[in-house]
């Protein structure tokens, strides 16, 4: 394991960012290296909101030895602390709102308070426009860190007021130790898992722990490569979107159910007793919110099956170029090899910008389900529409 695994608390969750740990470590202990706000960038599973935290936590406690309030901070229950993450497709200007509203109160307990926002990259213009001010004058206490994939993802003025922290991405190999750690599943699978997760950690650990998962990724990707025509590609679109449909209803359901219970006993309505008028505009905020919910998990499932499918045309261009020994899907060699023979390098970049194009309209609201058709007929045939 690395240094970084083996740090004092709160640091010790972060893995294998040795370097951005020591950043922050001394920003946290040292007034003249901490700047007013951080941006943490780095790969999905890289470990942003991890290290957000520990950093937020080690500002906040009144000395290295505070264990109790770093374990609030990291629970989310510091008073200290404002952390916001979407489940949403969109953080909205609202929220953007109310988080400037917080970053001018004064800590109340700790050195400083702490604004944590998660997924950084999920705010239109005109919601990053809503924290330029407090990011440019936040009062001396207050220290914003956001977390994104890239800085890219964020608009230039948000990145001018920021001290950007890139955080590196793992090899195979560490991902593989680190969940074989944590799980305790066999290293052949531990290192398929890393593999097929293209060593994004939180992935790695559900391939690992879920025979399910794993089925459903070998199966879509068989599926894909069976795919000959409009016919079949109509089909296996079909059954993709409904798989990820049903991954987000189960991730979702019982969260939802819990949700809207809690709201009922909050009121004072029993279980099956009628929602007075008067309150069903709080029910209907919360199913909204839901939906969004919903409707950001379903994207998400379907971006995993683009990920695993833009690696699987990936490997198909390393064949083409002789790098045998570097394959995300080893699994599907023979077939991968084949493919490689019978397509020109051309068309398998084709796929490849498929791949990108259908993002780009899932982002744009199409229907996930012709998009995925769409891509399917442009891999079969090898031409765009």
């Amino acid at each position: 394991m690395t240094q970084a695994a083996l740090a004092p608390f709160p640091w010790s969750e972060v893995w294998g960012q040795d370097a951005a740990v020591e950043t922050l470590q001394q920003a946290a202990s040292d007034p003249a290296a901490l700047s007013h706000a951080w941006l943490i960038t780095g790969p999905p599973g890289s470990g942003r909101s991890t290290l957000a935290y520990a950093f937020a936590a080690a500002l906040i406690a009144e000395h290295p030895d505070d264990e109790n309030a770093m374990r609030q901070v990291l629970a989310g229950t510091h008073p200290d602390l404002t952390a916001l993450r979407t489940d949403k497709v969109l953080i909205t200007i609202k929220e953007a709102r109310e988080l400037v509203a917080r970053s001018f109160f004064s800590p109340s307990a700790g050195r400083y308070r702490v604004i944590v926002v998660e997924d950084a990259d999920r705010m239109v213009e005109r919601t990053s426009n809503v924290l330029l001010k407090a990011l440019e004058e936040p009062p001396e206490q207050t220290v914003w860190v956001l977390c994104a994939p890239s800085e890219a993802d964020l608009l230039p003025t948000i990145r001018s007021r920021v001290r950007a922290l890139r955080l590196r991405e793992p090899e195979v190999a560490d991902v593989a130790r680190l969940i074989a750690l944590r799980t305790g599943v066999d290293e052949a699978t531990a290192e398929q898992a890393a593999r097929h997760s293209q060593r994004h950690i939180g992935m790695a650990q559900r391939l690992a722990t879920d025979d399910g998962a794993r089925r459903r990724r070998d199966e879509t990707l068989r599926a894909v490569l069976g795919v000959r025509g409009v016919g079949t590609a109509v089909e296996v679109a079909g059954h993709i979107i409904q798989a990820a449909t049903d991954d987000a209803k189960a991730l979702t359901a019982e969260r939802d159910a819990a949700e809207r219970a809690a709201l009922l006993r909050t009121v004072g309505i029993a279980e099956g007793q009628a929602v007075p008028p008067a309150l069903r505009p709080q029910l209907s905020a919360l199913e909204d919110d839901q939906k969004k919910r919903a409707t950001r998990s379903l994207r998400d499932g379907i971006d995993r099956v683009l990920t695993d499918l833009q690696s699987m045309y990936r490997d198909v261009v390393m064949l083409q170029f002789g790098r045998t020994g570097e394959l995300i899907n080893s699994e599907l060699r023979t077939e991968l090899e084949a493919l490689a023979a019978a397509w020109p390098v051309e068309r398998a970049l084709i796929a490849l910008d498929a791949i990108s194009d259908t993002r780009e309209s899932l982002e744009r609201n199409v229907s996930p389900l012709l998009a995925t058709e769409s891509l399917l007929v442009t891999i079969s045939s090898g031409r765009t529409p």
